[in-house]
Protein backbone atom coordinates (compact mmCIF):
# COMPACT_ATOMS: atom_id res chain seq x y z
CA UNK A 1 0.00 0.00 0.00
CA UNK A 2 1.00 3.63 -1.00
CA UNK A 3 0.91 6.00 1.74
CA UNK A 4 -0.28 9.54 0.84
CA UNK A 5 -0.91 12.45 2.76
CA UNK A 6 -1.95 16.06 1.65
CA UNK A 7 -1.24 19.36 3.41
CA UNK A 8 -1.23 23.02 3.11
CA UNK A 9 -4.96 23.87 3.01
CA UNK A 10 -6.39 26.70 4.99
CA UNK A 11 -8.19 29.50 4.45
CA UNK A 12 -6.84 32.26 2.09
CA UNK A 13 -8.25 35.37 0.54
CA UNK A 14 -9.75 35.74 -3.47
CA UNK A 15 -6.72 36.49 -5.59
CA UNK A 16 -4.21 34.97 -3.35
CA UNK A 17 -1.84 31.76 -3.33
CA UNK A 18 -1.49 28.46 -1.97
CA UNK A 19 0.81 25.73 -2.10
CA UNK A 20 -0.45 21.96 -1.01
CA UNK A 21 1.68 19.37 -0.61
CA UNK A 22 1.52 15.44 -0.60
CA UNK A 23 4.06 13.50 0.90
CA UNK A 24 4.39 9.68 -0.44
CA UNK A 25 6.66 6.90 -0.84
CA UNK A 26 9.95 7.50 -3.05
CA UNK A 27 8.54 4.62 -5.95
CA UNK A 28 5.53 7.17 -6.11
CA UNK A 29 6.88 9.92 -6.82
CA UNK A 30 9.42 8.46 -9.12
CA UNK A 31 7.44 5.95 -11.31
CA UNK A 32 4.14 6.39 -10.24
CA UNK A 33 1.46 8.51 -12.32
CA UNK A 34 0.29 10.99 -9.83
CA UNK A 35 -2.52 13.59 -9.41
CA UNK A 36 -4.36 16.23 -7.65
CA UNK A 37 -8.35 15.98 -7.44
CA UNK A 38 -10.69 18.56 -5.38
CA UNK A 39 -14.53 17.42 -4.02
CA UNK A 40 -16.84 19.87 -2.78
CA UNK A 41 -19.90 18.98 -0.63
CA UNK A 42 -22.40 17.66 -2.75
CA UNK A 43 -20.20 17.66 -6.08
CA UNK A 44 -18.34 14.83 -7.85
CA UNK A 45 -14.69 14.92 -7.48
CA UNK A 46 -13.37 16.48 -10.09
CA UNK A 47 -9.88 16.48 -11.94
CA UNK A 48 -7.79 19.08 -10.77
CA UNK A 49 -3.97 18.16 -11.94
CA UNK A 50 -1.87 15.06 -13.18
CA UNK A 51 1.94 14.64 -13.48
CA UNK A 52 3.52 11.26 -15.07
CA UNK A 53 6.51 9.49 -14.74
CA UNK A 54 9.04 12.62 -16.15
CA UNK A 55 8.01 16.39 -15.08
CA UNK A 56 7.34 17.63 -18.39
CA UNK A 57 4.26 15.03 -18.78
CA UNK A 58 1.56 17.29 -16.91
CA UNK A 59 -1.92 18.13 -17.60
CA UNK A 60 -4.68 20.37 -16.15
CA UNK A 61 -8.19 20.96 -16.18
CA UNK A 62 -9.46 23.55 -18.32
CA UNK A 63 -10.74 25.47 -15.33
CA UNK A 64 -7.37 25.84 -13.71
CA UNK A 65 -5.22 25.82 -16.92
CA UNK A 66 -3.11 28.99 -16.42
CA UNK A 67 -3.44 29.51 -12.79
CA UNK A 68 -2.15 25.90 -11.36
CA UNK A 69 1.06 24.19 -11.18
CA UNK A 70 1.75 20.78 -10.15
CA UNK A 71 4.93 19.36 -9.51
CA UNK A 72 7.45 16.87 -7.71
CA UNK A 73 10.51 16.89 -5.35
CA UNK A 74 12.18 13.57 -6.02
CA UNK A 75 14.25 14.47 -3.04
CA UNK A 76 11.75 15.56 -0.84
CA UNK A 77 9.35 12.34 -1.84
CA UNK A 78 6.54 15.91 -2.22
CA UNK A 79 4.44 16.54 -4.98
CA UNK A 80 3.06 20.36 -4.89
CA UNK A 81 0.09 21.85 -6.11
CA UNK A 82 0.89 25.30 -6.62
CA UNK A 83 -2.28 27.68 -6.44
CA UNK A 84 -2.83 31.32 -7.58
CA UNK A 85 -5.55 33.60 -8.37
CA UNK A 86 -7.93 31.68 -6.18
CA UNK A 87 -11.74 31.99 -6.21
CA UNK A 88 -14.81 31.16 -3.94
CA UNK A 89 -15.69 28.19 -5.78
CA UNK A 90 -12.37 26.51 -5.69
CA UNK A 91 -13.02 25.48 -2.46
CA UNK A 92 -12.80 22.33 -2.01
CA UNK A 93 -10.88 18.98 -0.06
CA UNK A 94 -8.42 18.57 -2.45
CA UNK A 95 -6.58 15.19 -2.58
CA UNK A 96 -3.82 13.58 -4.35
CA UNK A 97 -3.84 10.33 -5.33
CA UNK A 98 -1.00 7.85 -7.72
CA UNK A 99 -1.28 4.51 -9.28
CA UNK A 100 1.70 2.65 -10.87
CA UNK A 101 0.31 3.18 -14.59
CA UNK A 102 2.42 5.65 -15.82
CA UNK A 103 2.96 7.12 -18.98
CA UNK A 104 -0.91 7.81 -20.03
CA UNK A 105 -2.54 10.52 -21.25
CA UNK A 106 -5.19 13.02 -20.50
CA UNK A 107 -8.13 10.79 -20.17
CA UNK A 108 -6.47 8.55 -18.68
CA UNK A 109 -4.94 11.25 -15.98
CA UNK A 110 -8.29 12.93 -15.58
CA UNK A 111 -10.24 10.23 -14.02
CA UNK A 112 -10.34 8.97 -10.68
CA UNK A 113 -10.57 5.70 -11.25
CA UNK A 114 -7.42 5.51 -12.62
CA UNK A 115 -5.97 6.10 -9.40
CA UNK A 116 -5.52 3.15 -7.07
CA UNK A 117 -3.98 5.41 -4.07
CA UNK A 118 -5.32 8.42 -2.20
CA UNK A 119 -4.23 10.10 0.45
CA UNK A 120 -7.08 12.18 3.00
CA UNK A 121 -7.15 15.05 1.27
CA UNK A 122 -6.74 18.48 2.64
CA UNK A 123 -9.27 21.42 2.53
CA UNK A 124 -8.85 24.56 0.96
CA UNK A 125 -11.11 27.48 1.78
CA UNK A 126 -11.25 30.64 -0.55
CA UNK A 127 -13.44 33.59 0.97
CA UNK A 128 -14.25 36.25 -0.70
Amino acid sequence: QVQLQASGGGVVQAGGFLRLSCVAERRALVSYTLGWFRQAPGKEREFVAGIGWSHDNTYYADVVKGRFTISRDNDKNTLYLDMKSLQPDYTAVYLCAATPVFNGGYDYYSVPASYEYWGQGTLVTVSS
